[in-house]
């Protein structure tokens, strides 16, 4: 159960009403994870503005949908794994093999490799990237436009881990777990 009430849209008023109707107009439907994230509307607002940025930015839904998948394994979030699993197929039409390629930050294209190596550095190292990793990134092609999407992508599904790790939200979609962490 989650943590924080789910804000329910049938009742919520003020900033939080305006924010989870935002939220079905940018993403089609109001996940659990936007009503727990309406208990703070600015949050919510912040989450909409960066979904709906990179929404119109370079980088494909395809490509988007591989760095969230990435990310969620990394960090171990559940919600998101099952989230995106269910956009992958379903929307961006990911075969079985690179949603579970993806998630362990694989692909059979060069450059969603490149991208995905590049996001689980970020994403590992908090921030750091070395050399070796940056020009990988660019001899697989990525411009700097890609580059900056690919960080902005990582910080938005960051964000929406930690959201969804710590306040326990409950997953509405088919569960997806982690992966098991071998030490």
């Amino acid at each position: 159960m989650s943590r924080v009430p789910l804000i329910d849209p049938a009742t919520a008023t003020g900033a939080a009403a305006e924010q989870l109707a935002a939220t079905r107009q940018t993403l089609g439907v109001i996940p659990n994870m936007a009503k727990a994230m309406a208990n703070s509307p600015a949050a919510l607002q912040g989450f909409l503005g960066l979904f709906g940025a990179l929404k119109q930015g370079v980088l494909p839904a395809a490509t988007q949908e591989r760095i969230a998948l990435a990310v969620a394994e990394a960090n171990g979030c559940a919600y998101c794994l099952s989230a995106h699993t269910m956009v992958s197929r379903n929307a961006v039409k990911l075969s079985e093999e690179e949603i579970t390629a993806a998630r362990r930050g694989h692909s059979s294209d060069a450059k969603a490799e490149a991208v995905l190596h590049l996001a689980l550095t970020i994403t590992r190292n908090r921030g750091p990237v070395g050399k070796e990793t940056f020009d990988a990134a660019r001899q697989a092609g990525l411009s700097d436009e890609e580059i900056v999407e690919v960080i902005a992508n990582v910080a938005r599904n960051i964000f929406t881990n930690y959201v969804n790790e710590a306040l326990e939200v409950d997953v509405e979609w088919p569960l997806v777990t982690p992966f098991e962490r071998t030490a």
